[in-house]
């Protein structure tokens, strides 16, 4: 059945405007998002077969190349998906936006919303004044953290370009465990090192993990 033969009380966008987007259940605010379904199978039925089967959250996770390998995605509507997703991320960054570093926990809420579903390794440094307050951030490395590749050198470039009195190394595990491996701890002991030299303060090392963090300096997992 098409949704327009549907009873207003079934229908997505009527039932928004009367009671709301609170009022909607996954699959109905889904539905509004992709707007329309496919032949023989209706929008709401579509955004029923995709939660059913992957969950809002994997959906999400996907990449372009991924969303359109499903049936009835095709390149508009997996960049609506990806767009949502990217906004909702932004919005909740925005909204716990930390300006100044006094703990892990500080740097754990900076970055976990938008690290904690990486596929991938993402290497940051994060740039402090002298008082701690936040001056800048820079992706350092994607992918794999190799001691080989991760060079002192690009680490301390952006931290040198803006000035900073202090930086904080920051990544993620994909894996979901913040635990640091053998590499994580000889990449943060090289990193200090240089960081001395140059007069540039390494003030932590910080892994984050998709419920919790590790610190250097706290030795902890939160």
């Amino acid at each position: 059945m098409k949704i327009k033969d549907l009873p207003d009380s079934s229908k997505p966008r009527e039932r928004f405007l009367k009671h709301g987007p609170e009022a909607l259940s996954d699959a109905e605010l889904f539905a509004i998002i992709l707007r329309t379904g496919l032949v023989g199978e209706n929008v709401m039925e579509m955004a029923n077969r995709l939660i059913s089967k992957f969950g809002l959250v994997n959906l999400f996770d996907c990449s372009l190349k991924e969303l359109q390998e499903i049936k009835g995605i095709g390149p508009s509507k997996a960049m609506q998906l990806l767009a949502m997703s990217e906004l909702g991320k932004r919005y909740n960054q925005e909204k716990n936006s930390v300006k100044k570093i006094t703990c892990a926990e500080d740097v754990f809420k900076l970055f976990h919303t938008r690290l904690r579903d990486k596929k991938q390794e993402h290497f940051y440094v994060l740039m402090l004044d002298t008082k701690n307050n936040i001056i800048g951030e820079q992706l350092i490395s994607k992918g794999i953290l190799d001691a080989s590749i991760i060079h002192p050198r690009e680490v301390f470039k952006p931290a040198i370009k803006n000035s900073a009195s202090k930086i904080i190394l920051v990544h993620n595990h994909p894996s979901g465990d913040p635990k640091p491996s053998e590499e994580d701890m000889e990449i943060t002991e090289k990193i200090m090192k240089t960081g001395e030299e140059l007069g540039i303060k390494v003030l932590d090392s910080v892994i984050v993990g998709r419920e919790g963090f590790w610190s250097w300096v706290e030795k902890a997992k939160t």
